[in-house]
């Protein structure tokens, strides 16, 4: 693990807080995980990736968990954190794989790990379940002094539902919740964002993730209570440029 330090970034606790339709697209640039997801994804795919997080001072780059050594190599002495994924993309995997998954990944220098929920159980309202998963994994994390975000996937789940899951993730011991994986449907949304931030309150942060392509999304975001944003349009968010279509 590297000895970098970890931060879970600043925390917007909504719209009266912020003026994020200030914000310059500079101090934009720190709220966002600079993604790449896609399983075709190459070395030199993940080293431009990590090159653009530098140049624009992106708050982390994510990646899946076989290029988290290159890109924390790539990273290292930046400042910009490497994050990774745990039961990617659809959540249903044993807990125990999930641990191995997540720590495995912070052995391997990952500062951050987003894990998605056990969909199903949050569907079925089985709260007891979701934070037997979600603490095993937090525990693990927490062990590499890494942070753990907690994907509810908002997309499938009720407002009800979406509720359950981050009070799960709080208790479990989660650091952030986020809205989306980008690869289940949706993407996150403004009245998401602020239902889970006005649900986890001020001290816990939440990653809006999926669909935000621009400035002005981002922007949006923040002002709904963001505290970090996943995209894979980061360059474009804060350039103005073409955005990228998907993770």
């Amino acid at each position: 693990m590297s000895s970098e330090p970890v931060s879970s970034g600043p925390v917007s606790s909504g719209p009266a807080s912020s003026g994020a339709a200030a914000l310059r697209p500079g101090d934009v640039a720190g709220f966002i995980d600079h993604t790449l997801l896609k399983p075709t994804a190459s070395e030199a795919d993940i080293l431009r990736l990590c090159s653009e997080a530098v140049e624009y001072g992106f708050k982390s780059v994510c990646v899946n968990p076989v290029w988290v050594k290159t890109a924390t190599k790539a990273l290292r002495g930046s400042g910009v954190l490497t994050c990774s994924v745990a039961a990617f993309p659809f959540g249903a995997t044993p807990t125990d794989v999930k641990v191995y998954e997540a720590r495995g990944a912070t052995l391997d220098g990952a500062h951050e790990v987003d894990v998605v929920i056990d969909v199903a159980a949050a569907q079925a309202g089985d709260r007891g379940a979701l934070v037997d998963d979600l603490r095993a994994v937090a525990e693990a994390v927490h062990g590499s002094s890494a942070i753990l975000k907690v994907i509810i996937e908002t997309a499938l789940l009720t407002d009800e539902q979406k509720v359950l899951a981050c009070e799960a993730a709080v208790e479990a011991g989660a650091d952030f919740v986020k809205t989306s994986t980008g690869f289940n449907g949706g993407g996150a949304t403004i009245e998401d964002v602020a239902l889970l931030r006005r649900t986890v309150g001020p001290h816990i942060g939440v990653k809006a993730s999926g669909g935000v392509r621009t400035l002005e999304d981002a922007r949006a975001m923040i002002a709904a209570g963001a505290s970090r944003i996943g995209a894979s349009s980061g360059v474009a968010i804060v350039t103005g440029g073409a955005a990228a279509g998907s993770y």
